[in-house]
């Protein structure tokens, strides 16, 4: 029997308690910093760190990195994750500008190499690089997963006790190239394709009908098409912005006659903000809508918008990769960033999100599952500006878990 989920998903009265603490916690800390006087103190890093214990002198470096030098941080690390247990990664990224000029933007590399306890290879690669003047950026996203992992079902009203394990071999190539229109506005064309393989269910029980099995089980699946983008960035920094805007229109048809599967099309609307808060201090709050709508046609289940299954897999912080799934997710967080070390060697992050998908048959939204959190921020590289971010999130159902990346979460 599949556990029954409460009807009424959001509790608002049990929330209202972690929701005004957390808002405690935000304002004392505007309240801390913005008695503060900006000082100029000398950032530190990891590197510095190690440096100081070995005895080594510190050389004078620049605080940004020039034209052609490359600059690199690498974590090795172990961690447990709602989605992986145990997990042994390498992380890694690379920073590097290829213009001079105070607007020029930060080209980047970022990758990692991940073994879990639940027998998973995670293998992305995201690259960015921008020719002089920003005039072109060239994107790409490139993934290998090997992953058997659960499904939750479609729709909001799902549990967690009902986990249906699945499966598959994934392989993603996306690249995209964009031309400046006028300062920091860009259009641009793609290719884009999603290949899932060997795709095996556990399934739930004998007589269970999983959602897997009524929206249309495959043992493979292929999207595959170009895509058309508009976007707005006065980012300059990726890895870790500082204020600044990023809007981001993609529309993805996936067609038959390039090799897809099935002809269907998809909108992903994405839009952040960077304030500094309070403005005399480097703290940051930051805000992220991230919506993903399936325009027409079938999407094979497995690339139908879900929780976790943005590009650098940090939508749902506090909920399981997968947990919900349907043919529409809106998204919606914001995030505080402030320093605890004046010399930016440590940081700290609290964080509210709250998530929909569209219920299946038809696409009403009736539910909304919210998330919240905390976290820390070491400096890694303080001329890419890159931390180390380690989080721990909670849901509603009985969710949580903890996160960990190499730069911000978004």
């Amino acid at each position: 029997m599949m556990k029954q989920v409460p009807q009424m998903i959001l509790p608002l009265r049990s929330l209202f308690p972690n929701f005004i603490g957390l808002a405690c916690m935000v304002l004392i800390t505007l309240q801390a910093t913005a008695q503060e006087k900006p000082k100029p103190v000398k950032q530190k890093d990891l590197i510095d760190v190690l440096k100081k214990i070995t005895h080594k002198d510190l050389m004078a470096e620049e605080e940004k990195v020039p034209k052609g030098k490359i600059h690199f941080s690498f974590i090795p690390a172990a961690a447990y994750t709602v989605t992986t247990r145990a997990a042994i990664a390498i992380a890694a990224n690379a920073a590097f500008y290829t213009d001079d000029g105070p607007k020029a933007n930060l080209s980047t590399i970022n990758s990692s190499l991940t073994y879990t306890q639940n027998h998973q290879i995670i293998f992305p690669i995201h690259t960015s690089f921008w020719s002089k003047g920003n005039k072109y950026n060239l994107l790409g996203d490139w993934r290998f997963y090997r992953y058997p992992q659960d499904t939750y079902g479609l729709g909001g009203h799902t549990s967690r006790l009902n986990g249906d394990q699945l499966n598959y071999t994934y392989m993603a190539i996306r690249e995209t190239i964009q031309k400046m229109i006028v300062p920091d506005l860009f259009v641009g064309v793609g290719y884009n394709m999603d290949y899932h393989a060997d795709i095996t269910e556990v399934g739930l029980g004998t007589g269970v009908v999983t959602d897997f099995e009524k929206y249309g089980k495959t043992n493979k699946s292929v999207s595959t098409g170009f895509s058309l983008k508009l976007l707005y960035d006065s980012r300059r920094n990726p890895i870790n912005p500082v204020p600044g805007t990023f809007g981001n229109i993609v529309f993805r048809p996936n067609l038959m006659v390039m090799g897809s599967d099935h002809d269907w099309q998809s909108l992903l609307v994405e839009f952040r903000k960077y304030i500094l808060m309070p403005g005399t201090s480097k703290n940051i709050l930051a805000f992220w809508s991230y919506n993903v709508f399936t325009l027409g046609g079938n999407a094979p289940y497995l690339d139908l918008p879900s929780t976790g299954w943005d590009e650098y897999n940090n939508v749902g912080r506090g909920y399981i990769q997968s947990r919900f799934r349907g043919r529409n997710l809106v998204y919606l967080e914001s995030e505080y960033r402030f320093h605890i070390t004046k010399n930016g060697l440590l940081g700290g992050v609290v964080f509210v999100n709250a998530q929909c998908v569209s219920n299946w048959p038809g696409d009403k939204y009736d539910t909304i599952w919210p998330g919240m959190g905390a976290g820390l921020r070491i400096k890694v590289n303080k001329h890419s500006n890159t931390n180390m971010a380690i989080d721990y999130g909670f849901g509603i159902d009985g969710s949580q878990g903890l996160y960990f990346g190499l730069g911000e979460m978004f």
